[in-house]
């Protein structure tokens, strides 16, 4: 596959990238972003929940996909991530790893099913590998999961680690408010980050947290950070694929960039198909068989 004529070559020291342009004959694997911290390369990730849209970023030369429990709120109709389950997870997965040949597949445990003790967690991640042929798993939480994410990296499942607005504690935090304010609240922040680099993580979310302090957890972990409502001073970005297409309807978070309005394309293009049935235009000869 070859680099998109946008990616850079080189990183602002002059080396050259691992991850746009350097890795393309084969998957991305968490070696590569360590290389790409270790180098100062800021990649990107989205999320992925089908092959068809996975093939799409994959081809567009996305490192790193995540098939995120977000899935519940983009594609299965919950209000929230907390329904979703370990068979539809597993689904979902597969899926995204069928469509794409390049892109390190990172799948989410969702909640309930690493909680209970880092034995139902390996027992869950090994599914997510086993079954559904991905590259690693995100667990959210800071030193709470600091174990689980151990008993995990010791079986040699790779995890990224997820800390500031954990959206599985919804419930918990009263809705989905910026995490790490406050002296007490940002060394907290601090600790969960140290926690899950000892405990093994390969890279840690930091999510709805102050630009500043996530600026100081880039710089003092040795993991890339991947930031989503945390500045531009993390290694990586990710955003939630429905979001930053502009297919979510209604208000979208503060941190979201609308990169296309496929909402609006696709209800045209629906709303001409439906006119063209009505008027009798559609099937056209072209479109028929003699």
């Amino acid at each position: 596959m070859n680099a998109s004529p946008l990616s850079p070559a080189q990183t602002q020291d002059g080396t050259p990238t691992v991850l746009y342009g350097g890795v393309t004959n084969r998957r991305v694997t968490v070696r590569d972003l360590a290389k790409a911290k270790q180098h100062g390369e800021r990649w990107a990730m989205l999320t992925a929940y089908d092959a068809l849209t996975a093939g799409v970023f994959d081809e567009a030369d996305i490192p790193v996909l995540l098939v995120g429990d977000s899935a519940g709120n983009c594609h299965l109709g919950y209000e929230t991530t907390v329904p979703v389950t370990m068979d539809q997870m597993v689904m979902l997965s597969a899926a995204v790893v069928r469509g794409t040949k390049r892109a390190l597949i990172v799948a989410d445990l969702p909640f309930g099913s690493y909680q209970e003790s880092p034995a139902q967690a390996l027992h869950n991640a090994a599914r997510l590998l086993k079954e559904a042929g991905v590259g690693a798993v995100k667990l959210e939480g800071g030193e709470r999961s600091a174990r689980a994410i151990e008993l995990l990296v010791e079986a040699g499942i790779p995890v990224m680690a997820h800390i500031g607005l954990t959206p599985q504690s919804v419930h918990a935090f009263g809705g989905y408010p910026v995490q790490g304010r406050g002296d007490e609240a940002a060394h907290q922040l601090l600790r969960d980050a140290k926690a899950v680099q000892q405990a093994g993580a390969f890279a840690v979310v930091l999510e709805a947290v102050p630009a500043e302090l996530a600026a100081q957890v880039t710089e003092q972990l040795a993991i890339p950070t991947v930031g989503i409502g945390a500045g531009v001073n993390c290694d990586a970005q990710v955003l939630v694929w429905t979001d930053f297409a502009g297919m979510t309807a209604g208000r979208v978070p503060k941190f979201v960039k609308q990169y296309a309005n496929l909402r609006a394309v696709l209800g045209d293009a629906a709303r001409e198909f439906a006119a063209e049935v009505g008027a009798g235009t559609f099937p056209a000869p072209e479109h028929t068989f003699k």
